[in-house]
């Protein structure tokens, strides 16, 4: 009988930010628990105490290098609250959500091409050295071009409505600091065509993976759950800049719908760990045992009833026809969703370029100062909050974020135990290849792990002191 292992995974690859999976086999080379632990942290809730309040929508994007727009665009809706604005002008709200719609595009694009095609393309178990961007530019060039060039393009939209591509300042308290120039707006609608027709390629590719392969996609890393994203006020349909919170069981069964998202703190509670820096957000009239609950892209397919533009409600049709109208619960479906979203920024890109309010000059709105802000949008990943709280000298008091990966965090633990049980559990001999299938389920997630890593409260501390053959010395611990 062989002895017990620990297999790790460190670091977990093709993801943003730093994680390892740690994988407990016993004696029978069965699998007994695997965990996705995040070891990286950030401290953002603290150290932006005492910052100005306008400071935050340009502070909180140094989050991420990858999904900066998202807390841009979230700390900016928290601190419009905070001058007591709750209209924008339509110029300032139309600029934001190109800029919004840019990001998700060009995000979308990046994880899809960049990080999980090479799975999808040359197989789970295919060598290390062939999963990258680089084989699929070598073997399949014009694909790997027009990914290249559609993020190219989603960047560009950043920059002309934020003034950078990467941490911009467009967004201020109360609207936004620039409109969009005429020249700017031709150049871009010159591209949008070959855009669309792109996107529309890129979403096939996903689609037909996903029938083609409709096994394993049910099987892999699947499990029921519930599922919560923003969702249009009034008709429910999908909104990625605003709206109103709607939650629904796996079976798609109404859990809360249309709710105002400042009262999350109502919905939601935030439950730690001691093995992990990301929470684990759950219902809170549920409980953490069946109150936790998926965001994101095939989140987002499941709750909207439906898309306001064309190509993208066909597309989200075809895939709730899958399954009968009812939730989609496998997490290799979240690529075949999160195409059909890139199809419907580029669709609300092309609607917007054309609105000539884009050329509006009233930019910023003002209204009586209040002590208090929530801003939450559906970011890449999934849904996102920032509540903040703000003194007399206008300082910034409290900040919580909870961002779409933690709000993950128990599906994607879930979905790596379940491959693990399912590919590993049995076999004296762990590939390459077979842990790789482990990556592929968290990859499924497009997990930030930079943006999730905060605490609550106090977070654990251990030292431990090892003498030179590696015995235990001496160990000291310091908080729960």
């Amino acid at each position: 009988m062989a002895e017990p292992r620990l297999i790790e995974i460190s670091p977990v690859t093709r993801v943003e930010g730093h994680g390892k999976v740690t994988i407990h086999l016993n004696r029978d080379n069965e699998v007994e628990e695997a965990r996705l632990h995040v070891v990286e942290f950030r401290g953002f809730e603290r150290f932006i105490h005492g910052r100005f309040y306008w400071e935050v929508p340009v502070i909180v994007q140094r989050l991420c290098g990858i999904c900066p727009v998202s807390h841009h665009l979230a700390g900016a809706k928290a601190m419009d609250q905070i001058a007591g604005v709750d209209v924008l002008p339509p110029t300032a709200e139309k600029m934001r959500r190109l800029m919004h719609y840019g990001q998700v595009m060009q995000s979308h694009v990046l994880h899809f091409f960049h990080l999980a095609a090479p799975d999808l393309l040359f197989g789970f178990e295919a060598p290390a050295a062939r999963r990258n961007i680089f084989e699929i530019l070598r073997e399949q060039p014009e694909l790997g071009r027009r990914a290249v060039l559609m993020r190219q393009f989603g960047q560009e939209i950043i920059e002309a409505t934020a003034g950078k591509k990467i941490h911009g300042t467009g967004a201020i308290p109360g609207g936004i600091n620039r409109n969009l120039p005429i020249d700017v707006r031709d150049r871009l609608l010159a591209r949008i065509g070959e855009m669309t027709a792109w996107a529309q390629e890129a979403l096939a590719i996903a689609r037909n993976y996903t029938l083609d392969h409709a096994a394993l996609v049910a099987d892999f890393g699947s499990f029921p759950s519930n599922h919560m994203s923003l969702v249009r006020e009034g008709d429910g349909a999908l909104d990625l800049y605003h709206g109103r919170l709607r939650a629904i069981d796996a079976e798609g069964g109404s859990l809360f719908d249309g709710v105002d998202y400042c009262d999350y703190h109502k919905l939601l509670v935030e439950d730690v760990r001691s093995w992990s820096y990301m929470k684990f957000p759950f219902i809170r009239e549920l409980g953490p045992e069946s109150g936790w609950y998926r965001v994101g892209p095939l989140s987002r397919m499941n709750t909207a009833r439906f898309i306001d533009t064309p190509l993208a409600n066909a597309a989200h049709r075809e895939l709730r026809a899958v399954t009968g109208g009812a939730p989609n619960n496998a997490t290799l479906a979240s690529h075949w969703a999160r195409m059909i979203e890139v199809v419907h920024c580029v669709e609300k890109i092309h609607a917007l370029l054309i609105d000539p309010d884009l050329q509006g000059t009233d930019l910023v709105a003002t209204g009586e100062r209040r002590c208090e802000g929530i801003g939450v949008i559906e970011a890449p990943r999934g849904n996102l909050i920032h509540h903040y709280r703000v003194d007399e000298n206008d300082q910034i008091t409290f900040c919580n974020l909870i961002v779409s990966t933690t709000h993950n965090n128990e599906g994607m633990n879930r979905a790596v135990k379940d491959v693990a049980v399912k590919h590993l559990s049995g076999r004296e001999k762990i590939t390459e290849g077979m842990l790789n299938q482990v990556e592929v389920a968290i990859r499924a997630y497009d997990p930030c792990l930079s943006c999730a890593t905060h605490a609550l409260g106090q977070m654990p501390l251990a030292v431990e002191l090892l003498d030179a053959s590696g015995q235990l010395v001496d160990r000291a611990t310091r908080g729960a």
